[in-house]
C-alpha cells in the first residue's frame, strides 16, 4: 500500500488554484520570452537567428513544462516543495539571462542553470516521496533520462561553439522523446500514462497562465519601443494595431474551447496522456506563434511606414498561422473536431502573406489584426445567435 505524502495536494476533488509561489515562478518566464524575441530581433532577423532561438525556446519550454507537471503533483503549501521552486526559479533567471550568448560565451550558465533546475528539482521530488510511493518509480526514471542529457548539455558547453549543438542537439532530442517513451529505464521498466494522474483543472489553468505570459510579453515589446519614440500619430496607430492583434489572439484562445478542454481533462479516463499530448507538446506551436507575433509587433512600432522583408512578412503573417495550427491540433486532440472557420482564417492568411511584399507594416499588420479579431467575433456564440434571422411568427387560420 502506496504510504501518503505530506508534500503532495490531496486529491479528493476539491479544485486547486494556482499558488502564489508558482506564479512566482511564472513571472521569471516572462523574462525569457522577452529574451528569446529580443535574440531574433537584434539578430536582424536571420535565419541563424530564428533558428537559435528557436532551440532555445524548446529549452525554455521544457524548463517550464516540468516544473508544471511537479507542482501538479507536490503542493506548494509545503515548505520543502516551496523551496524546490525558488531554486528552479533561480535556476531559470540564470538561465534566461544566458539566452543572448547562449551558443557562445555564456554557453556553461546555460547550460549548467538549465541541467541544475532539471536534475536538481527531479531528484527533490523522487527524495520527498517515500520508497513504495507509486510516484517514487516514475521520478527516478525521470532523474536517469534527465542525467543522461545533462551530461550532453554540460559537454556542450565546454567544446568550441562551432561543436555545441551536434551535442546539445541530441540532448534536447532526449529531453523531447522521453516521455513519450515512458521514460524507459533498465530494471525500472517504463511509466504509463495512467501512472501520471494530474489534476485536470489546475493543469489547464497552468498553461493558460503561460499563454497570458507570452501574450503579456507582447505587450511589453511594443509598450517598450513605442515609449522610446516620439508618440505621434502614426506611433499610435501602429501601437494600436498591435493591442488589437494581441487581444484578438486573447479572445481565439480563452474561448469555448479552452473551457472545454478544461472539463474534458478533469474527467477523462487517461488525463496524463491528454496533459502530455495536448498541453505538453501541441502548445508549444501556440506560444511560438505569439513569440513570432510580438517580433512582428516590435517591427510594426519601430517603422511602421516601412514595407517589410520577407523575414517580416513571415513574423507577421506567419504567427497567427502558426498559433492557429497549434491551437487547432490541441482542439482536435482535446475534444476530436476542428473549427472551419479557424482553416479557412488559415488559408486567408496565407493569401495574404502573398500580398504582403507590396503593402506597409501597419497596413500588413492591420490587415492581420482585421482578420485574427473577424475571426473571434464569428466563432462568438451570443453575436451568431443575434444576427441569426428570426423565423417569421406563423400565421393562425
Amino acid at each position: 500500500m502506496t504510504s501518503p505524502s505530506p508534500h503532495l495536494r490531496p486529491r479528493d476533488g476539491g479544485e486547486h488554484p494556482t499558488t502564489a509561489v508558482e506564479l512566482f515562478f511564472d513571472l521569471i518566464y516572462v523574462f525569457a520570452v522577452t529574451q528569446l524575441s529580443h535574440l531574433v530581433i537584434n539578430g536582424g532577423l536571420s535565419l541563424a537567428s530564428i533558428g537559435r532561438a528557436g532551440f532555445l525556446l524548446l529549452v525554455v519550454w521544457w524548463a517550464w513544462i516540468y516544473t508544471t507537471w511537479m507542482v501538479n503533483w507536490f503542493d506548494p503549501r509545503s515548505d520543502a516543495v516551496r523551496l524546490v521552486l525558488v531554486g528552479a526559479s533561480l535556476a531559470s533567471l540564470l538561465m534566461s539571462v544566458a539566452i543572448p550568448h547562449a551558443f557562445n560565451d555564456q554557453a556553461l550558465l546555460f547550460a549548467g542553470a538549465y541541467v541544475a533546475m532539471q536534475v536538481g528539482r527531479n531528484c527533490a521530488a523522487a527524495l520527498l516521496l517515500s520508497r513504495d510511493h507509486a510516484l517514487r518509480r516514475t521520478f527516478e526514471r525521470i532523474v536517469v533520462w534527465s542525467s543522461l542529457s545533462a551530461v550532453l548539455w554540460l559537454a556542450g558547453a565546454l567544446v568550441a561553439s562551432s561543436l555545441r549543438l551536434a551535442l546539445w542537439g541530441p540532448a534536447l532530442a532526449i529531453d523531447l522523446v522521453a516521455p513519450l517513451l515512458g521514460y524507459w529505464t533498465p530494471r525500472l521498466g517504463r511509466s504509463l500514462t495512467s501512472d501520471w494522474q494530474v489534476e485536470g483543472g489546475h493543469f489547464a489553468e497552468r498553461f493558460q497562465s503561460f499563454i497570458i505570459i507570452a501574450l503579456g510579453e507582447s505587450i511589453v515589446v511594443t509598450g517598450a519601443t513605442a515609449s522610446a519614440r516620439a508618440l505621434s500619430g502614426e506611433i499610435v496607430l501602429a501601437l494600436t494595431v498591435a493591442f488589437l492583434g494581441t487581444g484578438a489572439l486573447w479572445w481565439l484562445y480563452f474561448g469555448e474551447t479552452a473551457e472545454h478542454s478544461r472539463r474534458q481533462l478533469a474527467q477523462s479516463d487517461d488525463p496524463g496522456r491528454l496533459a502530455r499530448d495536448a498541453y505538453t507538446y501541441l502548445h508549444l506551436p501556440i506560444v511560438a506563434g505569439i513569440i513570432m507575433v510580438a517580433i512582428a509587433d516590435d517591427l510594426l512600432i519601430a517603422h511602421p511606414a516601412d514595407a517589410l522583408s520577407a523575414a517580416g512578412v513571415a513574423m507577421t503573417v506567419g504567427g497567427p498561422v502558426l498559433y492557429l495550427i497549434g491551437h487547432t491540433l490541441f482542439r482536435l486532440r482535446m475534444i476530436g473536431s476542428v473549427s472551419p472557420k479557424r482553416i479557412a482564417a488559415i488559408v486567408a492568411l496565407g493569401l495574404l502573406a502573398a500580398l504582403g511584399n507590396g503593402l506597409s507594416a501597419v497596413a500588413l499588420s492591420g490587415a492581420v489584426a482585421s482578420l485574427l479579431t473577424a475571426l473571434g467575433l464569428w466563432e462568438h456564440e451570443p453575436l451568431r445567435a443575434r444576427l441569426r434571422p428570426k423565423p417569421a411568427p406563423s400565421s393562425v387560420t
